[in-house]
C-alpha cells in the first residue's frame, strides 16, 4: 500500500513554529516513504476559525518548500460525510443525546460513564449527542512514543461527537476524513495523543482502518507551554526559511542539513532523514520564546 501522510493545520491563525515542526516531520515521513503528503485544513469550529488564516498558513508552507500532491480538502465542506457516520452509529444505537451542563457533570467527576443523559431532556434547548464507550483498554503502539493505552470510560467516558450548537467534534471528523483521503500514517504532536484511543474507537465501530501513529515532541515556550496560534507565538519569517528549518530538523534529532538555497537543504534533509532520531519529549524551550 502507498504511504499517505497527511498535515492538518486549524486555521486559528498564523502557522507558527510549533506547527512547521508537525509540518515538516509529517512531510519528511511522506517523502521518505516515497508516498503522497496531503494537506487537510480543520475549519469545522467556524467561531474559532480566523478570517485568511487558512491561505495564509497554506502560503507558508508552500514558502518553506512543504508542497502537497494533491487539493486541500476543507472540513467545512464536509458536512454529508460526517452526518453520514453520525447516522450509522445512531442506526446501531451507539449514541444518546445529553442535556447535561458542566455543573450537572459535577457530580459525577465531569464524566459520563453510564450510556445515557443524567439531566431530562430541555425543550427549549438542542442536545449534545454522546457515544457509549466500552468498559476496556484502547492500546496501539506509537512509532516514537512507544506503547500507549487507555481505558476510555475511566479516562474520558462517553465523549461528544456532535455540539449542542451542531459542530462536529474533531474526533468524529477526523476519523471520517483520514479514511476518505486514505491516510496510513498520522505524524502530529504528542498533544493529540490522549486522543488516539478515542479515534481508534470510533475507527472500529465506523468499520475504518485504522493508520499507524507517530506523535513529535512538542515545542515548548520557557514557561513550558506548548507554542501555539493562540498566544501569537513566533510566526515565521517567511522571507528567510533557512534557519528556521534547521532549527526544526534538530529539535527532530535530525542532523543539521547543509544547502544554501531551500531546495537543496530540503533534499539533504530527506537524505538523512531517520525516524529512530525524534525524541520523545523536548525539554529545551524553542529560541526566542523568554
Amino acid at each position: 500500500m502507498t504511504y499517505r501522510g497527511r498535515f492538518a493545520p486549524s486555521p486559528t491563525g498564523d502557522l507558527h513554529a510549533g506547527s512547521l515542526v508537525a509540518a515538516l516531520g509529517s512531510w519528511l515521513r511522506a517523502r521518505q516513504s516515497d508516498g503522497r503528503w496531503l494537506l487537510r485544513v480543520d475549519d469545522l469550529d467556524a467561531p474559532r476559525v480566523v478570517p485568511g488564516s487558512a491561505p495564509s498558513i497554506l502560503s507558508a508552507l508552500h514558502d518553506y518548500g512543504l508542497q502537497a500532491d494533491e487539493p486541500v480538502l476543507y472540513q467545512s465542506q464536509r458536512e454529508t460525510a460526517y452526518l453520514q457516520a453520525f447516522e450509522h452509529l445512531q442506526q446501531h444505537g451507539e449514541v444518546f443525546a445529553c442535556w447535561c451542563s458542566r455543573s450537572d457533570l459535577s457530580a459525577v467527576d465531569g464524566l459520563h460513564r453510564d450510556g445515557h443523559c443524567i439531566t431530562p431532556p430541555q425543550d427549549d434547548r438542542p442536545p449534545a449527542w454522546r457515544i457509549r464507550v466500552p468498559d476496556r483498554a484502547f492500546a496501539f503502539e506509537d512509532l516514537v512514543q512507544g506503547t500507549q493505552q487507555q481505558n476510555l470510560r475511566e479516562s474520558v467516558g462517553d465523549f461528544v461527537l456532535r455540539r449542542a450548537d451542531g459542530c462536529w467534534s474533531y474526533h468524529l471528523a477526523c476519523v471520517v476524513d483520514d479514511a476518505h483521503q486514505g491516510v496510513t500514517e498520522v505524524v502530529r504532536g504528542c498533544d493529540l495523543l490522549d486522543s488516539t484511543p478515542r479515534q481508534i474507537f470510533l475507527q472500529q465501530q465506523l468499520d475504518l482502518p485504522t493508520p499507524s501513529y507517530l506523535h513529535l515532541p512538542l515545542a515548548l515556550r520557557e514557561d513550558a507551554g506548548k507554542l501555539s496560534k493562540s498566544t501569537r507565538d513566533l510566526p515565521l519569517d517567511r522571507t528567510d526559511p533557512l534557519p528556521t528549518l534547521r532549527h526544526a530538523l534538530t529539535f527532530l534529532g535530525q542532523p543539521e542539513p547543509s544547502g544554501g538555497d531551500l531546495r537543496t537543504l530540503l533534499q539533504n534533509a530527506l537524505a538523512a532523514f531517520d525516524p529512530r532520531r525524534i525524541p520523545h519529549r523536548h525539554s529545551a524551550p524553542w529560541p526566542g520564546t523568554s
